[in-house]
């Protein structure tokens, strides 16, 4: 019989003997000897009667360890909490040390000076525009409407008189409040942090400058009262528009003082702190009346003001400004800022700049720039303009410098130089007259072939024996360089420069064309002796300069008499003047009751169109043309500047007596214009061109492209040009043998 169990079997066998003794023989955890190598005999546990239920005692010893892990685990986590906390206070007190390093020292710190405002005024007295940080004065808190400061706590800094410079609750807030946005929608910048940030900080977003900030924070609320502060805040805060202070702004946006806003404006002008460019009631009204009903809420809630209050400001804003537009008078106050420290040197105090300008024709002008282009870039691909009008002694009464200041701020009248084309040619016909020649005086419009360069007429005709007057008149290409090469490059450069260019201006033969670049300011400049007698202008535009308390800086002085042109040649000049509005290029260009004189340009491949034209009461300038001196599709000087001309002109002389051009009328001039004009041959086929060699001390001409042709004008009117020839009629030659051996050689 074997011992044990079956293999599956569900029976149990009973034992007897000594594996019977030895079955229930088992040793517990407590019955083994701790060491492992001690052969003490471990003590029986007594077990239970039933074996399987029998569950393990916790000893004592497990216990006390257990409490004492527990005990240690709560020490440690004060330990490395007090060791963390030692370090993050080291850590932010290195931080305050650093920040404080990158400060000015504390004890030199003081308010700065606010800057100084230029305030630029027309002639007659009306505020043109503002540079600088445009800054109201200064006014105390006491002198405000009780509204206007709690508006700006309501919506800026609630806790403003219970925070001590930085606003821990409220920096927790905005945080909340970002987070929940997931953005930065809320600033928990106090109004001592914002008014340290304009004092001395800027405008850069980063962390050391929020720490500078909160720094400075603390400085001025150590070292001014609350109230200072807010008064500090109120006078320096931007409100968009470039006004600096609520009175500022409420001079810009209500036409009011700040002592006298209402409460939906002082609403207003608290929202704008917020987003000042974007919510300027002249550029987003709608915007700005939005945040203001935000800020009316806010007091209310505040109760800064009642319910009622708030509903009745919302319900009635009754704020009217006037929109932004395209500000071309800005172009005239850009000029004056280049100046003025020509004038008075640094500026350190506010100041009123008296000037030239007249507001009323400023508009004009303007409109007449803007509209032609309006109604016609796009059929000439022309996409900019400027004008100058100023009387005949220099003082600018308009400059427009492009269509719209807001988007380019560059000033084509003073800045841009252009090449003027045939309105160059008035100084090469002056230096022929100063030299002996007459309006007159025949020369041959013919081919030319100057070393290869083909200078042509508009039309490619030409039109044999004509007077200067008549080729002046219709801008013949061919007499002007004639001329040109016949007084020398040099005495024309000479005689541009002396009228009032001021430009480089190259000595070659194409000269005459109108080939160096120019200025509209310094050509209309050049233009005035014409108009004024024969006596040179300083174009200008500052009479006055005071500062704000009235003290003179300063006086612009008369110009001493300075005469440029002869009376004899000055009349000369405005008799063949006058005949391009009469019969020439400038035909469109009109001025009922008026004697007016000019001329017209238009640059190769009519990338510029020009015309300078005036009357004894103004001198105007028209550029058009692109930026890029792309060409347009044949704008000349002829059409689309005199069209802005005629109709500037037109509206300046309304009602102004009328006057006569000094010298305008010579003893030379002929009483019949007819009978010049039998002079001209009829228009005769291209003959060979003549071979003119240029006086030695031109420079070869300037490369041009022959068949696009320079300022290529309308040819003269049929009964002009096929009036028969006068027999009787010679050339008249110029005086001395060099004139001799001219007249012969143009012939």
């Amino acid at each position: 019989m074997a011992w044990g169990r079956k293999k599956g079997g569900a029976r149990k066998e009973p034992l007897f003997g000594l594996p019977a003794a030895l079955a229930d023989l088992r040793l517990s955890p407590s019955d083994r000897v701790p060491g492992g190598g001690d052969d003490k005999p471990a003590k029986s546990k007594p077990k239970s009667s039933d074996s399987g239920s029998e569950k393990p005692r916790p000893s004592r010893s497990g216990s006390k360890r257990r409490s004492k892990s527990r005990g240690f685990g709560i020490g440690r986590l004060f330990y490395w909490t007090a060791v963390l906390g030692l370090w993050a206070g080291i850590a932010v007190i290195g931080v305050v040390v650093w920040v404080g390093a990158h400060l000015p020292p504390i004890q030199s710190l003081e308010i700065p000076k606010r800057p100084p405002t230029i305030q630029i005024v027309g002639m007659d007295g009306s505020v043109l525009a503002q540079r600088g940080e445009m800054a109201g004065a200064n006014i105390a808190l006491k002198e405000l409407p009780p509204y206007l400061p709690k508006a700006f706590i309501a919506i800026e800094d609630r806790r403003f008189y219970s925070h001590f410079g930085v606003d821990p609750v409220g920096i927790l807030r905005a945080a909340v409040t970002n987070v929940l946005h997931r953005g930065v929608s809320q600033g928990g910048s106090t109004l001592t942090q914002q008014l340290a940030k304009n004092l001395f900080l800027t405008q850069e977003r980063t962390m050391q400058r929020k720490l500078q900030e909160a720094e400075l924070a603390l400085w001025l609320e150590r070292k001014h009262s609350k109230d200072e502060i807010l008064e500090l805040y109120l006078n320096r805060v931007y409100f968009g528009s470039g006004a600096y202070g609520v009175e500022a702004a409420a001079q810009r946006y209500f036409g009011k003082s700040a002592k006298n806003v209402t409460l939906p404006e002082a609403a207003m002008l608290a929202g704008l702190v917020k987003s000042p460019s974007r919510l300027a009631p002249n550029r987003n009204p709608e915007g700005a009346e939005q945040r203001a009903q935000v800020v009316l809420a806010a007091m209310a809630d505040a109760k800064f003001i009642t319910e009622a209050q708030a509903k009745a400001s919302i319900g009635q804003p009754s704020i009217a400004v006037k929109p932004a537009g395209a500000g071309t008078v800005n172009y005239v106050a850009d000029w004056i800022g280049e100046v003025l420290d020509d004038l008075v040197g640094q500026i350190d105090q506010d100041i009123v700049v008296q000037t030239t300008i007249d507001p009323k024709l400023q508009n004009v002008a303007e409109a007449a720039v803007i509209d032609e282009l309006a109604a016609k870039s796009v059929k000439f691909n022309v996409s900019q303009g400027a004008l100058v009008a100023m009387t005949p002694d220099g003082a600018v009464r308009t400059m427009v410098g492009g269509r719209n200041y807001a988007e380019s701020q560059y000033n084509r009248a003073v800045t841009a130089k252009r090449q003027p084309g045939s309105s160059f040619k008035p100084f090469v016909y002056l230096t022929a007259v100063e030299s002996g020649l007459t309006p007159d005086t025949i020369r041959t419009d013919a081919p030319l072939d100057i070393k290869g360069w083909k200078p042509e007429n508009y039309t490619h005709e030409y039109f044999g024996s004509v007077t200067l007057t008549q080729a002046l008149a219709m801008s013949l290409n061919t007499v002007a360089v004639r001329l040109g090469v016949e007084v020398g490059a040099k005495n024309v450069v000479r005689t541009a420069h002396r009228l009032g260019i001021s430009s480089k201006l190259e000595p070659n033969v194409s000269i005459a064309l109108g080939t160096s670049e120019v200025s509209v300011l310094e050509l209309v400049g050049a233009y005035a002796p014409f108009a004024n007698g024969g006596y040179a202008v300083s174009p200008h535009v500052v009479t006055k300069i005071k500062t704000s308390s009235g003290k003179l800086l300063y006086d612009r002085p008369t110009d001493p008499p300075n005469q440029v042109i002869e009376p004899r040649y000055d009349a000369m000049m405005n008799s063949m003047m006058r005949e391009t509005l009469i019969s020439g290029t400038a035909r469109k260009a009109e001025i009922p009751g008026w004697t007016a004189a000019g001329k017209t340009g238009t640059s190769q491949d009519y990338r510029d169109a020009w015309f300078i034209g005036y009357t004894a009461k103004l001198v105007t300038g028209v550029w058009l043309g692109n930026d890029d001196n792309s060409p347009t599709k044949k704008a000349t000087g002829g059409g689309l500047p005199v069209e802005v001309w005629t109709r500037f002109m037109k509206a300046a002389h309304q009602g102004v007596p009328v006057a006569a051009i000094p010298n305008s009328q010579g003893s030379w001039a002929p009483a019949n214009l007819m009978q010049i004009s039998s002079q001209i041959s009829a228009p005769s086929a291209p003959a060979a061109p003549l071979q003119i060699q240029p006086p030695m001390q031109a420079p070869p001409p300037a490369p041009v492209p022959s068949g696009g042709g320079y300022y290529r004008q309308p040819p003269p009117t049929p009964a002009r040009a096929s009036a028969p020839p006068n027999p009787n009629a010679r050339p008249e030659a110029a005086a001395g043998l060099d004139g001799w051996l001219a007249d012969r050689l143009f012939r």
